[in-house]
């Protein structure tokens, strides 16, 4: 009996998730009229209540935890009041991107509760006060005139950040990633890539002389450093592929793209040599079953959960997702392909697209330079993460201990995405409020 609940589970949250990914992409049509938008909106909604319900009604089944019960009834709060908030307090809003973080969210806690119960509890509070605290963020964002002037607070805070990093960090699978204050981790990099690109946002956006490009430059390169000292070469790599799309963008300059790409190739090779999880990640990478036993066991054990998994995956409760070291965060996509399967996962990674594409839109479409290279900044963060993040997970490129975004376990990497999900969202309502005051100027006259 139980067996035939999880079948049926399975194809019916797999049917939801793909139709939920159809609706986003639909939604992202500039051409939809308000009343066809508002019914897509609202299916997407009532999909993300019923994805959660679903799925936590099996995991009751299997995992026989009477905890489960009120966790999926504070996610059903949680998921409800994120609506309300970004409802009643931002009209203009964009709905779209709302619901693909309460779905990204979703989608945490389900695979947190099949694999750490405890976690799932855990990350569903950080989640409840990023909430709050985020909630602001979009009001700030339209009202504070003067983000644009304040880049030497972003650049200090940045260096002072990483810098005590270096030095007092604490270190975890070979790098220097947190500190650690009592039973209290903080991850200081997640927050300050934010900062960063306000940093570089700031000089670029009114860029007219080679000092300016030389101090942004250094200023960028100190934070670089800083990361590789601390041998956080996953963080590394997305602030120099961010400073670099940033700086090609501001100075339509492909020479500089491809000078600060070939940096990162020669920095690359160069970490293999002076860092020793670096060669294992490699040796890892090339050929993973060769050292099954050793540096090989985590990305053999992530491919044989996803090819276990199947397309339709083997239903929640019944893989054995736990045999992956470390799989509530660097490879709970890998967990994920397992149990709920290729088309399951496929589709999270579409739902991942279609968030950046409308950052990117964002981006596109904002009229002022600096705001314009703060929404393509975090696009690239954003991005680049999901890339590092999935890759490593499917042997596409060497692990680099990077998390998926609001879906991965940890509430530094939780709080800062939905910090940088409510700062698009504010530049998402100020485009929203300039275009319409535009349309008034026009009509008036």
């Amino acid at each position: 009996m139980l067996h035939l609940l999880v079948t049926i589970s399975k194809f019916t949250i797999i049917f939801m998730f793909a139709f939920y990914t159809y609706l986003c992409f639909a939604a992202l049509k500039n051409n939809l009229k308000q009343a066809k938008g508002e019914k897509i909106f609202k299916k997407q909604t009532k999909l993300i209540y019923l994805v959660c319900l679903n799925a936590n009604a099996v995991l009751l089944f299997t995992l026989e935890d009477v905890r489960v019960i009120p966790m999926t009834l504070c996610e059903i709060v949680f998921f409800a009041l994120t609506s309300l908030i970004y409802k009643k307090m931002y009209k203009k809003a964009s709905v779209t991107l709302v619901n693909n973080m309460c779905m990204l969210l979703c989608v945490g806690f389900v695979i947190l509760t099949r694999l750490d119960i405890e976690k799932a509890m855990r990350q569903l509070i950080f989640a409840s006060a990023a909430l709050f605290v985020t909630a602001l963020i979009p009001l700030f964002v339209k009202k504070m005139k003067f983000l644009n002037r304040l880049s030497f607070i972003y650049a200090a805070i940045g260096v002072l950040g990483l810098g005590v990093v270096t030095i007092a960090g604490t270190t975890e699978y070979g790098a220097k990633l947190s500190l650690s204050i009592g039973s209290i981790s903080v991850q200081p990099s997640e927050f300050i890539k934010i900062l960063f690109v306000f940093f570089v946002a700031s000089i670029l956006y009114d860029l007219s002389d080679m000092s300016q490009l030389l101090y942004v430059t250094g200023v960028a390169a100190l934070h670089v450093l800083l990361l590789v000292l601390s041998r956080d070469l996953g963080g590394a790599a997305i602030f120099l592929l961010t400073y670099l799309c940033m700086i090609y963008v501001a100075t339509q300059k492909a020479s500089y793209l491809v000078g600060g790409l070939g940096i990162l190739a020669v920095g690359a090779v160069a970490s293999y040599f002076l860092f020793s999880h670096v060669r294992n990640r490699v040796v890892a990478w090339l050929d993973p079953l060769s050292v099954i036993d050793d540096q090989g066991y985590q990305v053999s054990q992530s491919l044989f959960a996803i090819g276990t998994g199947g397309w339709l995956g083997s239903g929640l409760g019944k893989g054995m997702p736990n045999k992956i070291p470390v799989v509530s965060k660097d490879f709970v996509f890998a967990a994920i392909s397992e149990e709920m399967g290729g088309v399951f996962a496929l589709c999270l990674i579409l739902i991942c697209v279609c968030c950046l594409l409308m950052f990117f839109n964002i981006a596109l479409v904002m009229k002022d330079m600096f705001y314009k290279l703060v929404a393509l900044g975090l696009a690239v963060v954003y991005g680049t993460q999901m890339f590092l993040a999935i890759g490593g997970v499917l042997k596409f490129i060497p692990s680099t201990g990077v998390t998926l975004s609001l879906v991965s376990y940890g509430g530094s990497s939780l709080f800062a995405t939905m910090i940088l999900f409510a700062v698009i969202q504010g530049l998402y309502i100020l485009q929203t409020d300039r275009e319409r005051e535009y349309t008034d100027e026009e009509e008036s006259q």
